[in-house]
Parts: C-alpha cells; sequence; structure tokens
C-alpha cells in the first residue's frame, strides 16, 4: 500500500537511535528515547496562502530532518512505524557538507 500525504504533511521513517553509550553500556528498550532524527519518505504537494496560491514545501523525499519530541501522529504503515507530521513541526534539514561528502 502507498500513502499520499495531503496538504503540507510529510510521512517520516524515524532513524534509530545507538544500542549503547559511549562507555560501551547496552541501553534496553524500555529506557530508550525515542529518536527524534528521520528521514522524508513522502510530501504533500505543500500549502495554500492567503491569496489561495500553492506553496511547495522546503523539505523533499529522502531529506534527513530533525523534529520535536511530541511531534507527528504515530502510525503502522505497511508493518513499519511511521510518523505522518506538518512541515512546521520539522525543526531543521540535515545537510552534508562538502568537506564531509568528499571525505567519505
Amino acid at each position: 500500500m502507498t500513502f499520499r500525504p495531503l496538504h503540507d504533511r510529510i510521512l517520516v521513517r524515524r532513524i534509530g537511535a545507538e544500542e549503547k553509550t559511549a562507555g560501551g553500556i547496552i541501553i534496553p528498550d524500555t529506557a530508550k528515547e525515542k529518536p527524534q532524527e528521520g528521514e522524508v519518505v513522502a510530501a504533500g504537494p505543500g500549502a495554500r496562502d492567503e491569496s489561495g496560491q500553492l506553496r511547495p514545501l522546503e523539505v523533499k523525499v529522502g531529506d534527513r530532518v530533525l523534529f520535536g519530541k511530541w511531534s507527528g501522529t504515530e502510525i503502522k504503515l505497511n508493518g513499519e512505524d511511521v510518523l505522518i507530521m506538518k512541515e512546521s513541526d520539522v525543526m531543521g534539514v540535515m545537510e552534508v557538507d562538502a568537506a564531509a561528502r568528499n571525505a567519505a
């Protein structure tokens, strides 16, 4: 099944958190905080402004985004937990700078 968000909503897949601390302690699932970083899986066409013109979204499919701890609505889609949220819930897009891209 595919999902197409409407208006200024996006579908986000959480990117998993570390299983261990820096000191090597394994963190159990019950003690982990849900990650606040994710990848945009699908995006709506955009929102309408006051004059009725369609304003496209700034985020696009494939972007890695940071969002608030309580942002979005969790759903299960094709057996996978994902979030539906408005673009305004996104705090920023993580971009790889040129130096890091060349080092990889």
